[in-house]
């Protein structure tokens, strides 16, 4: 998934935006370079997880399209729901179409590195105490 992605995603729920991101895995494509002009983004700057109003500078675009975050979780903190990005793809799915064995395997694979509130109490699906 692209960081510039966040840009125009929002929880399916509550339509939060922007949603949190906790990059577990990217990967660098060092020949990609920018052909557009600045900013990519319209409002968030994901790679800096920042408003892009809230900068001082121009957000450096030529670094963040040279990643791809491989595996992830974007976070809603109003419902408190999360979704993988698993293979470069966020699956973003309504509650009664995510497989709670597939969620609950990858939550175990990165539980050490996410934040209890996501392991221990996120939607739909957790680890518990």
């Amino acid at each position: 998934m692209k960081y510039r992605l966040l840009d125009i995603l929002a929880c399916p729920y509550d339509k939060e935006f922007p949603l949190k991101l906790f990059v577990l895995e990217r990967k660098e494509y060092p020949k990609r370079v920018l052909d557009r002009k600045k900013p990519l983004c319209e409002l968030y700057c994901a790679y800096l997880s920042k408003y892009l109003k809230e900068l001082k500078s121009e957000p450096p675009c030529e670094e963040c399209i040279k990643w791809e975050i491989s595996e992830g979780i974007l976070y809603c903190s109003k419902c408190n729901r999360w979704y993988p990005i698993i293979e470069e793809i966020p699956h973003m799915l309504p509650d009664k179409y995510r497989k709670e064995k597939e969620d609950l395997s990858f939550l175990e694979k990165y539980k050490d590195r996410l934040p209890e509130y996501i392991v221990k109490r996120g939607k739909p699906f957790n680890l518990g105490d």
